[in-house]
């Protein structure tokens, strides 16, 4: 009877121990955690935005409710401005920039 029971309890710890071990050893998760957004500069009539879905917007809607450009302000930094601060306010950070492009990014919420 001593017999049995040291098997079973030999067998149940090493249960135990191999979910152990497997919970620790999984790959991190490849659930996507960032996604990203490209605002393109194309003069203030065809800037447009790449969302993530691959989805395109353009910003003239966006330039046309803006107050107007002060004189002697550069359009494609005024109005690249007001592009990535209405991003801003859908969450999305700043990740780089090219000389007619910024990445925008934004953390992905799992459902």
């Amino acid at each position: 009877m001593k017999k049995l029971i040291l098997c079973l309890l030999t067998a149940t710890l090493a249960l135990a121990a191999s979910q152990l071990i497997k919970l620790r050893a999984d790959e991190p998760s490849t659930f996507q955690t960032v996604e990203f957004a490209t605002i393109r500069w194309d003069g203030r009539e065809n800037t447009y935005l790449i969302r993530p879905n691959a989805k395109v917007d353009k910003f003239k809607q966006v330039f046309e409710k803006a107050p107007p450009r002060p004189d002697g302000i550069d359009d494609r930094a005024y109005y690249l401005n007001i592009a990535m601060n209405a991003m801003a306010k859908e969450g999305f950070d700043f990740a780089g920039m090219t000389q007619d492009q910024i990445v925008m990014k934004r953390a992905v919420t799992r459902q």
